[in-house]
């Protein structure tokens, strides 16, 4: 692999020693086999890279099968995501990996099939339409904190199962108007648990472009858990269908999709169609926003400053048995820590895309078909566009420099026309279920188990998130 970082610097890092500084996986060395690339990245893509693409404009990674250019530079990745997105459509090995669960999904495809998927699915999602959902949101985290209740007598507590649970949920409440405990809903989130746990990301046609005709080699164990969710998925969705002709339909995100009009051609999704984007709704809706409020809950562990900050912003601003959707614009504190924790750890670490035709970037030829990769990970930690780039500091956001860096280098939601379309749902939910949860309860790390970030499908930790949950002490104020 190569690199170039010839650019001078715009941000520095704080001293070394000044400040505790959140977990980051291990790198590997500068120079590997192809094989041991290979088996590296099976286990981990982000311990697979080299430590310089923290400081590097651009990586360049060749192999007999493929191709590839890791993009750090903002004018490049301006260009792929936003300026001709077009001209690097989705990269084919996403739908390779996810493919047996996502079927056609607006996440996997390209050109007019995605632009129809999109004006289909946008107005649901439109900025008015938060408000009709904020209860839904609430409620999810009310029950969330209950939850957890009972967990809190100090002992250790892996989080990352809790706010997986949470996250959907939410997605449950939102979409389909039924809560996590339903029993449809129950088992779609014992069947997602299983899938996520065959590491469905990765087979032979992941890893290498391969002619239709080849069989692909993948676990027995993604196909069964990804036919189940399927099938669990298809349920819920033909009894939807029922309810709309019937005329008993709940007014809900899944109501309002399967309702809607493409206003170019007049056609509405299919059930099939429906059922591919309810799958992408649950993995990028639920496994998004359960590691992005884990990892916030655990830096909240580590940095107790800000977490006291958190609970006290909390107890002032949230009365529970009243929904305010004005709420989540008071929750400053709260929003501010859960966007630093998606800086550190961004739920999914690399977004994939493919050069539709020969380019040249940084005076490199890229070939037609070359894999372009946007990594979030590095780019939110870049040393040349960040200060204290690994270091934890919410503050930031509210300083002329964080906003600048942020502008230039924070895509936790990718960018560009195809922006996560629920971007606005999970800064609502993120900072509101995390001030809901610290408003009663207290976290503290577990000594000895520091989490070890890992990305497979989202960047989560290899052997969980343990904390030690306590009750907290009220503020004797009445929350306003």
């Amino acid at each position: 692999m190569t690199d170039e970082h010839s650019r001078p610097a715009t941000a520095q890092g704080c001293p070394a020693g000044t400040r505790r500084e959140p977990p980051r996986p291990s790198h590997r060395p500068e120079r590997v086999s192809l094989l041991s690339y290979l088996r590296r990245f099976r286990a981990d893509i982000l311990a697979a890279q080299p430590e310089r693409l923290y400081r590097a404009w651009m990586a360049e990674f060749r192999t007999p099968f493929f191709t590839s250019f890791l993009c750090n530079d903002p004018a490049l990745v301006d260009l792929v995501l936003f300026g001709r997105a077009a001209d690097f459509p989705k990269s084919a090995r996403l739908a390779e990996g996810l493919g047996p669960l996502l079927g056609h999904s607006v996440f996997i495809t390209n050109g007019a099939e995605w632009e129809r998927q999109r004006r289909i699915i946008d107005p649901a999602f439109e900025s008015g339409r938060l408000r009709e959902v904020f209860p839904a949101i609430w409620d999810a985290a009310v029950a969330c904190a209950e939850r957890l209740a009972p967990l809190a007598d100090g002992r250790p507590v892996d989080i990352e199962p809790q706010t997986s649970h949470a996250a959907l949920d939410v997605i449950f409440r939102a979409l389909f108007s039924i809560p996590v405990e339903d029993a449809t809903a129950a088992a779609v989130f014992a069947a997602f648990r299983s899938h996520q746990a065959s590491r469905p990301l990765f087979n032979t046609g992941s890893l290498m472009p391969l002619p239709r005709w080849v069989p692909r080699l993948r676990s027995r164990a993604t196909g069964a858990t990804a036919r189940r969710i399927r099938s669990l998925i298809g349920t819920l969705v033909g009894r939807r269908a029922a309810e709309i002709a019937a005329g008993t339909a709940p007014d809900d995100l899944a109501t309002r999709i399967m309702t809607t009009a493409d206003p170019v051609d007049g056609s509405r999704f299919t059930p099939q169609e429906m059922a591919d984007q309810v799958g992408i709704f649950l993995l990028a809706g639920h496994e998004t926003s359960a590691a992005a409020l884990a990892w916030a809950l655990y830096l909240m562990a580590i940095f107790p400053d800000w977490q006291d900050r958190v609970a006290a912003e909390a107890q002032a601003m949230i009365d529970r048995e009243k929904v305010y959707f004005s709420t989540a614009s008071r929750l400053r504190t709260a929003r501010a820590v859960f966007r630093e924790a998606m800086r550190l750890y961004p739920p999914v670490p690399m977004l994939l895309r493919e050069a539709a035709r020969e380019e040249c970037f940084r005076g490199r030829q890229v070939p037609k078909g070359a894999q372009i990769v946007i990594s979030p990970w590095h780019l939110h930690r870049h040393e040349r566009l960040w200060r204290d780039p690994h270091g934890f500091d919410p503050a930031r956001w509210d300083t002329p420099e964080g906003r600048e860096s942020a502008r230039a280098a924070y895509i936790p939601f990718s960018a560009g026309p195809r922006v996560c379309p629920g971007s606005a749902f999970a800064m609502a939910e993120g900072p509101l279920i995390l001030a809901m949860i610290l408003r009663s309860i207290a976290v503290a790390p577990v000594e000895g188990r520091e989490p070890v970030p890992a990305a497979q499908l989202t960047v989560r930790s290899r052997d969980g998130i343990w904390l030690r949950l306590t009750p907290r002490t009220p503020s004797p104020e009445r929350p306003t």
